[in-house]
């Protein structure tokens, strides 16, 4: 756990990432504050508009560290025209946002989230930090997305690309669990599609393996053992006792999730080469163990 690192500024933090880097923080005796978009009414919270570009600078003076991790959910809507358009916008403001105020306060590291959606669509090809970015319209949004946060000046920065989150309480596994449960899960689509997955366990202790380590630039947050779709949910059947006997159709994820549904149905293999490279060591690399885990 961090050492040095004392005072911890948080954005987005009642999402799946940030509630869990907040609690784990705490639990170590750390100071965090949240940065909320409305009034500051508690001793912990900071305000701040990421569409009118202010943040209370005052507040987030003389913090060790700055974490961004807002922006809209892409999985819980359907990408109308309008909907894209809150994707990017809600990473391009916000991020702009912080990394100037980042620059004014300068504190010792900023972490700025982003995905492995940089990557696009990937194959069979195995793709590390060094690789270029995709060109479908997640890649767009993370290029520009990655662009805001190097707006920041004088201070280390860190830009995440997180992979797919295991966690039973959320994410893609949470929507998952209930189907396999009753045995009604099965491989989606082909089956043959790379999943890039990390476990929210890992997922947190990367995040404050980056606050301490003298690391810069994109990282990826993926497990170093990317599965295939099929093994994937033939994994996660074993660890449940259940049959997955019932594939989805590309096309039924197609007509169900619009857009979405590339994210799902595209293959992206993408391994931690820098997060690798600097010591960290993952507790769950294996993607049976990781469901044996989550899955009780």
């Amino acid at each position: 756990m961090p050492t040095s690192i004392q005072r911890v500024a948080i954005t987005g933090s009642t999402g799946l990432i940030g509630s869990a880097l907040v609690g784990h923080l705490r639990s170590e005796g750390h100071t965090v504050q949240r940065l909320v978009r409305r009034k500051a009414i508690a001793p912990d919270e900071i305000e701040w508009d990421p569409t009118g570009g202010t943040v209370d600078l005052a507040a987030l003076d003389g913090v060790d560290a700055v974490v961004h991790l807002a922006g809209a959910n892409v999985g819980e809507h359907r990408w109308t025209k309008k909907y894209r358009a809150e994707i990017l916008n809600s990473r391009l403001l916000g991020t702009t946002t912080i990394s100037h105020a980042v620059s004014s306060v300068k504190p010792k590291v900023f972490i700025s989230g982003s995905a492995m959606g940089f990557y696009g669509e990937t194959g069979n090809r195995a793709v590390t930090e060094v690789d270029r970015a995709g060109d479908d319209f997640l890649a767009a949004v993370c290029r520009e997305w990655e662009a805001a946060a190097d707006l920041a000046e004088n201070t280390r920065t860190v830009k995440i690309r997180t992979g797919l989150i295991l966690e039973p309480t959320g994410g893609a596994l949470g929507r998952m669990l209930p189907l396999f449960r009753f045995g009604l899960g099965g491989k989606l689509g082909s089956g043959k599609q790379w999943w890039s997955w990390i476990t929210l366990h890992d997922e947190i202790r990367a995040i404050c393996h980056l606050l301490e380590t003298e690391i810069s630039g994109p990282v990826n947050l993926t497990s170093p053992n990317p599965v295939t779709n099929q093994e994937f949910t033939a994994a996660l059947a074993r660890a449940l006792h259940r049959p997955a006997l019932f594939p989805v159709p590309g096309f039924a994820l197609k007509a169900v999730l619009g857009g979405f549904s590339t994210e799902i149905l595209g293959s992206k293999r993408v391994l931690p080469a820098s997060l690798l490279e600097s010591g960290f060591t993952f507790d769950y690399p294996h993607v049976t163990t990781a469901l044996e885990e989550l899955a009780q």
